[in-house]
């Protein structure tokens, strides 16, 4: 049996919102079901106030093993690092100096969503709270537990970035790492799961056919790719969302909404507005991950210029005009 233990730190509690959404089967099945304990989650357990204290000191005196310790949300270590703008409620401890001292014991640590891996949106702008993430500081490694952290299993902070995560990214590393299949080359450069980090969002995205005929949406509501002028980076960003959708049918490129690379280190301040694809000399600052310029633009070239009718009046409406029409067969 492995024991987990989830705190939130500086955050909107989003990812834990998605992981409530968990079905097929729910989390707390899916949990007992891969040998995993539940120790404490401040949404989901009924300790609380000193029954907590008790348990946290008790893993920090070794009386109770931590195998997973996954923290949600930025760590505040404001104000002049002393932490004090986040202190764990009724402890008069600050999170981060909890946070630092179950790291030490945890076998395995997992930042749970963007906030935790990179900062993400409580670092944003001025970041008056001096927010940061558990091993990373935006792009920069370091963060609050520095670059050469390592837990009892010999890894670093395992980054399952999202905002919010996908259920399953969280449900399925947690499996994995339960089952001692935890590993280096399991995870990708910015210490995320290659389970569904060696994705792209582009992949399988119900706008593809508008994508490679460069028939562009001009505004929201459109059926068009939403690269060229509503500033989609789907092409850019790691992730499996349109492979595996929430609910098994949802993702913010299916209801409408330009990807925003929210997996990524700093996505929540790109200078620029999210809903807009900057460009220079009108070429999308932001290419496909791969993607030399000059091919881009030889293949953007001849895509408009062969792009069917059908497409062409199809991606600047709201509503399907044109659908395919049936081939016939030759005699």
């Amino acid at each position: 049996m492995a024991n987990l233990l989830w705190l939130q730190s500086g955050g909107c509690g989003g990812c834990s919102m998605s992981l409530l959404a968990a079905e097929g089967p729910d989390l707390i099945t899916t949990l007992e079901s891969a040998g995993i304990h539940l120790l404490w989650h401040p949404s989901l357990s009924e300790q609380a106030g000193s029954e907590v204290r008790t348990l946290l000191q008790q893993i920090l005196d070794g009386e109770i093993t931590l195998d997973l310790l996954c923290i949600e949300g930025s760590l505040m270590r404001g104000p002049n690092g002393s932490g004090r703008f986040h202190l764990f409620g009724g402890t008069g401890v600050a999170m981060i100096e909890w946070v630092r001292q179950l790291a030490a014991r945890a076998r395995y640590t997992l930042a749970i969503g963007s906030c935790a891996a990179f900062g993400g949106i409580t670092s944003a702008a001025d970041n008056h709270t001096d927010a940061t993430g558990l091993q990373f500081e935006g792009e920069l490694r370091g963060g609050l537990l520095g670059s050469d952290y390592r837990s009892g299993g010999e890894l670093p902070v395992v980054n399952v970035a999202g905002c919010p995560v996908h259920p399953n990214w969280v449900t399925e590393t947690l499996i994995e790492l339960a089952l001692g299949e935890g590993a280096p080359e399991r995870l990708d450069p910015l210490a995320r799961p290659r389970l569904y980090a060696d994705q792209l969002v582009h992949h399988g995205c119900t706008r593809n056919e508008y994508y490679e005929y460069k028939a562009s949406a001009e505004q929201l509501g459109q059926q068009g790719c939403l690269m060229e002028y509503l500033g989609c980076l789907g092409t850019q960003a790691h992730g499996d969302c349109n492979t595996r959708p929430w609910n098994g049918e949802g993702s913010c490129t299916r209801g409408g909404y330009a990807c925003i690379n929210c997996t990524a280190p700093e996505f929540e301040a790109p200078r620029h507005a999210f809903m807009e694809t900057p460009k220079i000399a009108g070429i999308p600052v932001g290419l496909p991950t791969d993607m030399p310029k000059a091919w881009f633009v030889a293949l953007a070239s001849l895509s408009k210029a062969a792009t069917p009718q059908r497409l062409r009046e199809n991606a600047r409406s709201e509503q399907l005009i044109y659908p395919p029409t049936p081939q016939k067969r030759k005699q």
